[in-house]
This record gives C-alpha cells, sequence and structure tokens, in this order.
C-alpha cells in the first residue's frame, strides 16, 4: 500500500508545476486564467504551488482552457508496454483513418488511406496539411488544382472551397494534419496544368 501512495503523491505533486508551466508557456496572469476559468485567484495559486489538492472540478477547466488533454496534466504513470494502440477508422466509401493523435483544440494528425470517390468541394474553419507518403494526391483548392506525389506537401487555409482525394483509380496514402485557422496558405505544389506542360 506504501508504494501505491508514494506513486499517487508523485503524481499530485507534479501537477502544480505542470500548470504552472503551461499558464506561464501561454503568456496569462492568474488574474486572467481566473477570469476565463471562473476559479478563484488564491485557488489557482495554490493549485500551481502545490498547497490545494487537485480535483477533477478543478483540472476539467484548465485542460479545456489550456487545450491539453487531462493525461497531460496528470501524467498518469506509463504501464510499461511501449507500443501505441491505434484504433483504423473505417469510412463508408472504403477509405481508412488511423488518429495519431487525441488533444482537441490544438493540430490533430491523421494517417489516412484515401480511396476513389467523386470531388465534393467544402469549406470549414481550420488550416490543414497534407503530407503524401504513397500514391498521388489530387487537390482542388477554389479554381485551382493541383497534383502531390509522394514527399509533396500542401498547407492551405480550409476557408477556402477545398476537397483531395486519389489523382486516379488506386488509394493515396497520406499524413493529414488539421489544425486551428492559421496564416495565408502556402501550396507546395505544381498545378495539373503547369506540369501537364512541362512534360
Amino acid at each position: 500500500m506504501e508504494d501505491v501512495d508514494t506513486e499517487l503523491a508523485r503524481i499530485l505533486s507534479g501537477i502544480g508545476p505542470r500548470l504552472r508551466a503551461l499558464r506561464r508557456d501561454r503568456g496569462l496572469t492568474l488574474d486572467a486564467l481566473a477570469a476565463v476559468t471562473g476559479i478563484s485567484v488564491s485557488t489557482l495559486s495554490r493549485l500551481e504551488s502545490g498547497r490545494r489538492r487537485p480535483t477533477l472540478d478543478l483540472l476539467i477547466p484548465l485542460a479545456r482552457e489550456h487545450r491539453v488533454a487531462l493525461d497531460q496534466l496528470v501524467a498518469a504513470p506509463a504501464s510499461g508496454d511501449p507500443r501505441v494502440h491505434l484504433a483504423p477508422v473505417r469510412k463508408a466509401h472504403g477509405s481508412t483513418l488511423v488518429p495519431l493523435t487525441q488533444y482537441p483544440g490544438r493540430v490533430q494528425v491523421f494517417k489516412q488511406v484515401l480511396a476513389p470517390r467523386e470531388p465534393k468541394l467544402v469549406t470549414h474553419d481550420g488550416y490543414e496539411w497534407l503530407y503524401v507518403l504513397a500514391g498521388e494526391l489530387r487537390l482542388l483548392l477554389g479554381d485551382a488544382e493541383y497534383l502531390l506525389r509522394p514527399g509533396e506537401l500542401a498547407e492551405f487555409d480550409t476557408g477556402q472551397p477545398h476537397w483531395f482525394g486519389p489523382a486516379g483509380a488506386s488509394a493515396v496514402e497520406i499524413l493529414h494534419l488539421f489544425g486551428p485557422r492559421g496564416d495565408q496558405a502556402v501550396v507546395r505544389a505544381r498545378p495539373a496544368v503547369e506540369e501537364a506542360a512541362g512534360r
């Protein structure tokens, strides 16, 4: 029982410094953090210094505000198993998506195998990066069309009408990063018409 108590004490003692580091990294004062979380300045100060025991009703709003997963605040002990167990998600049209990160509010990373399908332009808030691992990716971005091959990358603001999928009848494998709205798009691929003219 002493080992369990020691481990619990170690985990709890690490939460305060972690909270302080997150707040300072974001340039927030205790007053500013109190204003957005509804937690008093004195409670926040005591949490960070380790004089207040962290509870879920305190940690959940802090994790949400700092945009980190709860387990990042708690730093639960490792199980000793170094394997990462990824759960692929099979889509109705034959594509497969594997989430590589699970931190809401931050950049999300997916590995995707995209099966052929009909293009359908969409728009939404955010910013995307597409890196081709295998196959050829067709990217429609507004009125432009791009062809990306393995090792090529595209990045764009998703407020622009866009669609991406295999360039031909075979699937394409990509790393897909999606995050909060970024700066102006910089597309690192040549338009398909330019490529055809260059051949």
